[in-house]
């Protein structure tokens, strides 16, 4: 893994160097790259720019401490036998050997969710409501996690049910068969999310008829997106971030953006906006990303596959468990699977970083506003620290910077406008 970081490094390194040379070459030209970038970044100043950092930094512990909490609560129901109990009583249930590990998924699920509600409700309700980007209450946010639970109760059985089919079937390679069970869940959630789950959380509405409307109309149809459905869902009531999104696949793509972004941010934004999400659906990405995940995934489950077998053998009688095809294995399945994504958290941080890269280029060359990008960039530091040092930005961002996006913005200003003028943008509303 060191070696794989240590590559990544190199090859952002070395894509920057280009960057540099730009910089120098266009400041000749009366439009200063860099200090048009500041313009915008030093925006962002005093206690509103401590607040950024805060939050942001704050949480870079909570991925180690959620890790953490997540093996210590699947050590918990192994070392407690509360895992034999749950298989036991599946056995009881059904004498269908391929319907025990879904049964076995019910209880695990729920006990999980209570022993780490009280984590969950600190982490996604109470901090965020310290950082006023909450809002909603108490209520309606407990609501949306029971709504989540209900989902986990039907998916993961199902999930679980498939993984230990392929376990029993090929004891040996099963981690190859796994992988495949997994990439096929995600592409199913992909591919129903947007119709099925997505509305169980927001009202989705048309788009009203417009000027905004019919240029991201237009963007869409220059690259065959099907665009005969925009949607407008109702995000304001959770918080306040903007997001937009090209999602789906075949008959359930759809071009979604939530009322915050149309509220709090002018038309060359939104454009802007939209641009880089068309981005991602023209230049492949979400097959991309399954294709890297399930490579992932793959090494995941070798490892489990490894590992899982050796620690049975040691502690299984301890635990109750009898071999890695018991569904009562599930929590040390799960612990050895956490602790393995806490380990690749930078280098899928970076995977994740270039797409968004590579889409911010692809929105810019789109909607042709590069300041309308860099005041999104900026509104986005509401909650995304501005300017990290480039060893932080690999490890924690899996998206680029806001100081990375302006410059970016303004670089490609500088190369694509004819007689660029910089900007002074002044402190951005706050809503």
């Amino acid at each position: 893994m060191s070696r794989i970081l240590f590559f990544i490094c190199a090859l952002l390194l070395m894509a920057g160097l280009p960057t540099d040379m730009a910089l120098a070459q266009n400041a000749s030209s009366g439009f200063n790259v860099e200090q048009a970038s500041r313009a915008y970044i030093d925006t962002l100043q005093g206690a509103e720019l401590e607040k950024s950092n805060a939050y942001f930094e704050g949480g870079y512990w909570l991925i180690l401490w959620g890790a953490l909490i997540g093996v210590l609560v699947d050590l918990l129901i192994l070392q407690s036998r509360l895992s034999a109990r749950f298989r036991d009583w599946a056995e009881r249930v059904t004498h269908r050997t391929w319907l025990q590990p879904a049964l076995y998924a019910l209880p695990y699920v729920i006990s999980g969710f209570l022993i780490t509600l009280p984590w969950t409700i600190y982490t996604d309700f109470f901090r965020e409501q310290q950082y006023d980007l909450m809002s909603q209450s108490f209520g309606g946010w407990f609501g949306e996690q029971l709504i989540g639970l209900l989902i986990s109760l039907i998916v993961f059985p199902l999930l679980i049910m498939a993984i230990f089919a392929v376990i029993r079937r090929a004891p040996k390679l099963w981690w190859i068969w796994g992988t495949g069970v997994i990439s096929g869940f995600l592409f199913i959630g992909l591919l129903l999310g947007p119709v099925f789950i997505s509305p169980l959380f927001n009202n989705y509405t048309e788009m009203a008829d417009g000027p905004l409307r019919d240029r991201i109309v237009a963007m869409a149809a220059d690259y065959d997106i099907p665009a005969e459905n925009i949607y407008v869902f109702d995000q304001s009531k959770q918080h306040k971030r903007i997001s937009a999104n090209v999602s789906g696949f075949g008959p359930t793509i759809r071009v979604s953006l939530n009322d915050n972004l149309l509220e709090r941010t002018d038309p060359e934004e939104v454009a802007a906006v939209m641009g880089h999400e068309m981005g991602h659906y023209v230049l492949g990405h979400t097959w991309r990303t399954v294709l890297i995940l399930a490579l992932i995934v793959a090494v995941g489950l070798l490892i489990v596959a490894r590992l899982a077998p050796r620690l049975i053998a040691r502690h299984g009688e301890k635990w109750g468990v009898r071999s890695i095809a018991d569904p009562a294995a599930i929590p040390l399945l799960s612990l050895i699977l956490t602790v393995y994504f806490f380990a690749a958290t930078p280098a899928i941080n970076s995977l994740i970083r270039i797409n968004e890269s590579e889409a911010d280029r692809f929105g810019l060359a789109t909607a042709q506003e590069p300041d309308g990008f860099a005041k999104v960039a900026m509104r986005l530091s509401e909650y995304r620290k501005i300017e990290p040092g480039p060893i932080e930005e690999m490890l924690f961002f899996d998206h680029p910077s806001g100081a990375t996006r302006v410059r970016m913005a303004m670089q490609w200003k500088a190369d694509h406008v004819k007689n660029p003028v910089m900007v002074k943008p002044g402190k951005l509303e706050k809503e």
